[in-house]
């Protein structure tokens, strides 16, 4: 018995506990690097704006106030802003991963006539485009600038996606499909029954890269929308950036200024605390879906 004891122990060399040490040595390093910016947005987001101007602030609070997320919360622009975001998000991904769903089924199938031109297309479309103004115009023609459905129908169908769910539903065996057709399964009840629980994995990855990127946008809001009442919280974030005070917030934010010590930079770390939240409370739920639908869909030679 202790013969066996020994045998199943594994001598540790003292070059593997160096290259160990130092693995986790970096591990540790790289993680610091990318969790302390955030902390420290937090941990700026409930100081005074003007004492933390002075700096000295790493890993707590110096003067702890909750003012800049109040002044965020009692202002009606950052509140729209957020319902806006919030809005588009949860349309724009369903939207998205549907319709992605939908065009590559479609294309995975071999007997579809002409898709080889319709795949090369869309890895044409992938690689290039026609340039933002030639896309500004398409936009004006269809009567979608400076509305909400801006941030939708664009986004509605990401080609990227589409030949990675391509990949993925060609590994469905024909098998499935024809026997739900024996049974009288048309080809919707055959989709939505049969193939979407299958791709599970590969729409919540797709889902989760999709909310990220509507959640953060703010690039088509700048140049496709004028109407301030539509614009998304992270467009608000990049405002408070390129502003030298609060005058431009709101006249309540501004009074509130002059008598609680805020800054433009505490209320920006205070809205980008709140605009990550979201996303990390989300992520865990759909984190055991991101490796195997990234693995599942890759793209077969």
């Amino acid at each position: 018995m202790l013969k066996l004891r020994a045998i199943g122990r594994k001598r540790v060399s003292a070059s593997d506990v160096a290259i160990d040490a130092f693995v986790y040595s970096v591990l540790l390093i790289v993680f610091f690097c990318s969790v302390y910016p955030l902390f420290l947005a937090i941990i700026m987001s409930f100081n005074e704006g003007l004492d933390a101007q002075l700096g000295g602030i790493y890993f707590w609070p110096r003067k702890f106030t909750l003012q800049n997320y109040i002044n965020i919360f009692s202002d009606d622009t950052w509140l729209k802003s957020m319902g806006i975001s919030l809005a588009r998000t949860v349309a724009g991904t369903f939207c998205t991963v549907l319709f992605t769903a939908i065009v590559s089924y479609g294309l995975s199938h071999r007997n579809l006539i002409g898709r080889k031109i319709y795949i090369s297309l869309v890895i044409f479309a992938m690689y290039f485009s026609g340039g933002i103004i030639p896309y500004y115009t398409v936009l004006r023609s269809l009567g979608l600038l400076d509305k909400f459905i801006v941030y939708i129908i664009p986004m509605m169908l990401n080609l990227f996606y589409v030949l990675v769910a391509i990949s993925f539903f060609q590994g469905i065996p024909d098998e499935m499909e024809e026997a739900a057709r024996v049974d009288g399964a048309g080809e919707l009840r055959i989709f939505f029954i049969i193939i979407i629980p299958m791709a599970t994995p590969l729409l919540a990855t797709i889902a989760i890269f999709v909310s990220v990127q509507h959640w953060n946008s703010w690039y088509d809001a700048a140049f496709y929308v004028r109407n301030q009442n539509l614009m998304p919280l992270a467009y608000r974030m990049m405002a408070v950036i390129k502003r030298s005070d609060l005058n431009n917030i709101s006249a309540q934010s501004a009074m509130a200024a002059s008598t609680v010590r805020v800054t433009p930079l505490s209320v920006q770390m205070a809205a980008m605390t709140i605009a990550v939240l979201p996303i990390i409370s989300v992520y865990p739920f759909f984190q055991r879906y991101i490796i195997t639908g990234i693995t599942i869909g890759s793209v077969k030679g």
